[in-house]
């Protein structure tokens, strides 16, 4: 029910029969003689409907509905005339009236322009309430954004600041590597850097790119082999890579980069004594949810007995790193050198 509305006609006998009519239902009606003291009153005032009959002098019905509606939040309004031609009507309902009203010069009309009124307090709450709850939910949406965004700036920073400290500890090592006089602990402190490094890979990923809640894992390798490639300065091994474009969470994508750093390492000291060789890193889908994860060689083979004999810490880090892919490694026993393949899941392919 409308608690106040604006009642425009130039028939003072019409206005004081919708005021005491409207009064009796407890409704506030202020009336106004035109369409121009509709538009102004409805300026400094607030109400819950305007009714405008058609024809009134200096401004009639559909001209002050034209400036009504030129106005921010403005009421309903209905037309009230008494021409019985519905093309009135149409034209008002088509300028943005809510509803229109037949009148009589009796007063018998006040009973339908009451439930038109009603009508249309109830649509204009309705309205309202669910402008409020957009405008709430867009709030909401906006506040949901931006804590986003701090987030993934907080995040970023971490990843930031962790991929800086593996650094200078990979700096640390190579330092004290550097300076010792026995090889064997020069070659541990080498193969710790290199590990450090390949940690350190993923959280650079991880600062230098918008999405920091997974990596490309793709990427990730394409910048992992080409810092392996890097380490022997004698001779440059024949590093190939052929991975497809896959996005992991930044804990598998360490895993992965420790495992292939490890199998390459392995395959550079181990699968060609006497020269070098080509060793070949594959990651790709199959089956739409898994991954197959692949390098091998051309070499010796991993069961020669004339292979130089490492600590086997590179293996348990690999089944370590396996284990944590929930996937086992295994070794292709019809590949010619060393084949080492591991199988886990990855999730579905994201819709390009």
């Amino acid at each position: 029910m409308p608690k106040k509305i604006l009642y425009a006609d130039d028939d003072p006998g019409l206005r004081r029969l919708v005021q005491r009519g409207l009064g009796a239902q407890g409704i506030a009606v202020v009336a106004v003689e035109d369409g121009l003291a509709a538009v102004e009153r409805l300026r400094g005032e607030e109400f819950d409907v305007v009714a405008l009959d058609h024809h009134m002098p200096r401004l009639d019905g559909l001209g002050a509905l034209q400036r009504i509606q030129e106005m921010p939040d403005h009421p309903p309004v209905i037309i009230v005339t008494g021409e019985q031609d519905s093309a009135v009507a149409v034209t008002a309902l088509k300028a943005g009236a809510f509803d229109y009203v037949l009148k009589d010069a009796s007063g018998q009309f006040v009973p339908l322009l009451l439930a038109a009124l009603k009508g249309a307090a109830e649509a204009m709450r309705l309205r309202r309430a669910h402008q409020a709850a957009e405008d709430e939910l867009r709030e909401q949406r906006d506040r949901f954004e931006r804590l986003a965004a701090e987030r993934a700036m907080l995040l970023r920073e971490v990843n930031h600041r962790v991929a800086n400290s593996l650094q200078l500890i990979a700096a640390f090592l190579q330092l004290q590597g550097g300076s010792s006089k026995n090889a064997q602990v020069k070659a541990a402190l080498t193969d710790a850097t290199r590990r450090v490094m390949a940690v350190a890979q993923v959280h650079k990923r991880l600062y230098t790119s918008e999405d920091v809640q997974s990596v490309s894992v793709d990427q990730y390798l394409a910048a992992l082999v080409e810092d392996l490639a890097k380490t022997d300065a004698t001779s440059e091994p024949a590093l190939s890579l052929a991975v497809e474009p896959i996005d992991l969470d930044p804990d598998r994508a360490v895993a992965i980069g420790v495992i292939v750093n490890e199998l390459v390492l392995n395959a550079m000291k181990y699968a060609y004594p006497d020269e070098k060789g080509p060793i070949r890193i594959g990651l790709k889908r199959i089956n739409g949810k898994h991954a197959m994860l692949s390098v091998e060689d051309d070499g010796i083979g991993c069961n020669i007995t004339s292979m130089p004999r490492s600590t086997g810490l590179g293996r348990s880090i690999v089944g370590a790193m396996a284990t944590r892919l929930g996937a086992e490694v295994v070794y292709d026993p019809a590949h010619s050198g060393t084949r080492v393949v591991i199988t886990f899941e990855c999730g579905p392919q994201s819709p390009a």
